[in-house]
This record gives C-alpha cells, sequence and structure tokens, in this order.
C-alpha cells in the first residue's frame, strides 16, 4: 500500500466517504490507485464499506481493491461493517473473498465484532459463512465468551 499524498487522493477519499460513486468512476478511468492509504492506513473501499455505500464498495473491489485491506490497526472493511451493522455489505466483501478468520492487532475478527456491538445478524451470518468461532484475541477471548461478557444472549444462542 502507498499512503497518499496528492490533492486526487485526498478527493478519492472524500468521495469514498460520500459514496460519490460518478468522481471514484472518473478516478477509477484515470487509473488511480484504490489500495492508497490515509493517515490512519485507511483505504478509500475501507471507508465507503464503513461508512455504508455498497455500490461504492462494489466498484471499488471490482476495480481492483483490496478487499482485505488492513489499516494501521489491522482492521478490515469486513470488521467495520461488522461493528457498524451492514450484513449486504458484509456477504458482497465476503463473495469477492473477505477473510473471515483474519485477525486485527488485537486478535479481534469480524465475529467479534458483529459479537461486541450486538449486530446478531452479522454474528449469525459470519457463523454461516464459517467463521471459525474457536479463534481467541489476546485476551484470550473467544466470540462466545464476549457474548457472555456483554449479556448478549442471542449472540449466545448463535455461538453455541
Amino acid at each position: 500500500m502507498t499512503f497518499s499524498s496528492t490533492n486526487e487522493d485526498h478527493l478519492l477519499f472524500d468521495a469514498a466517504r460520500k459514496g460519490d460513486i460518478d468522481y471514484i468512476k472518473e478516478r477509477i478511468a484515470a487509473g488511480a490507485d484504490l489500495n492508497i492509504t490515509d493517515g490512519r492506513g485507511f483505504t478509500p473501499m475501507i471507508i465507503a464499506a464503513y461508512d455504508g455505500h455498497e455500490e461504492v464498495t462494489r466498484l471499488m473491489l471490482e476495480a481492483g481493491a483490496d478487499v482485505n485491506a488492513q489499516d494501521g490497526g489491522g482492521n478490515t472493511a469486513l470488521m467495520g461493517v461488522c461493528f457498524k451493522g451492514y450484513p449486504e455489505i458484509a456477504k458482497l466483501l465476503v463473495e469477492k473473498g473477505a477473510d473471515l478468520n483474519l485477525q486485527n492487532g488485537n486478535g479481534g475478527t469480524a465475529l467479534m465484532f458483529a459479537t461486541l456491538f450486538g449486530r446478531n445478524e452479522l454474528v449469525k451470518l459470519m457463523k454461516e459463512l464459517g467463521a471459525d468461532t474457536t479463534i481467541k484475541d489476546i485476551k484470550g477471548l473467544t466470540a462466545l465468551d464476549l457474548a457472555y461478557q456483554q449479556g448478549n444472549e442471542e449472540a449466545k444462542e448463535i455461538l453455541q
């Protein structure tokens, strides 16, 4: 990944944040690097997914954005959408090759994010798609352990 430095790069990040598909199409046609990163390690695709822009996310993935790109903390777009609660974008990311079991710097996974933030539809989806429920974070906790900590009865049912 390359750290962004040009005005066009900054505009690309803004367009991803706003879901400006027309501008992103122009930048792709002009050969924009979709795997550039900002100061926090976010790529434009991570931002678009995190902000709920499904069609922009799809466009960037189809144009070569790295579906498993990790930000400065090791978080992926899939982790972000599991935190925010966007099941349709999660499905898209997995269809495009997102690694369900990739761990961030704290050992967290997309399934753990969904569990921690009560996104039970995504807990179910991640499990159905094959997320490993036995992975432990740096504290030695699994997604099920996190469900117990959160008092999330529905997630406990799903994960057992």
